[in-house]
């Protein structure tokens, strides 16, 4: 289990770094080549939204039916059982809430770099434009 969310730790850092890198001011050679190495990498690693969006419905869906009382009134064996499963419910939900973080942010982090990459193609296109309109 811990196996997925250090593999997603490790993505979201990768992605962070690319955003940085990709934001830094840099000479536009450096930038061009960059950009399209980050461009051919972004179709590949898509499949970052769809593992973190499983993963998201994975925690509400545990969240959803954790153990509860399903009777109006609770025994004191059902009242005992829960409140020693309560504090194991309090790591769980703290854990949950840091992964709900982690995949959120993955998914923005991606989209991030996505649009910066497509807002730099848009942009090399329009100084092309720009360069024919001058020549002529």
């Amino acid at each position: 289990m811990a196996l997925q969310w250090m593999i997603l730790t490790y993505v979201v850092a990768a992605e962070a770094a690319l955003a940085i890198i990709l934001t830094l001011p840099s000479p536009k050679l450096l930038k061009s080549r960059l950009v399209s190495l980050v461009s051919l990498i972004l179709q590949p690693a898509l499949f970052v939204v769809p593992f973190s969006g499983f993963q998201l419905l994975d925690i509400y869906w545990k969240n959803e039916h954790r153990l509860m009382c399903t009777s109006e009134i609770c025994t004191a064996a059902e009242r005992d059982r829960y409140e020693k499963i309560g504090i194991l419910c309090i790591v769980v939900i703290y854990k949950a809430e840091k992964n709900v973080i982690l995949c959120t942010s993955a998914i923005l982090l991606y989209w991030i770099i996505y649009r910066v990459c497509k807002f730099y193609k848009e942009l090399q296109s329009l100084e092309e434009v720009e360069k024919r309109y001058k020549d002529e």
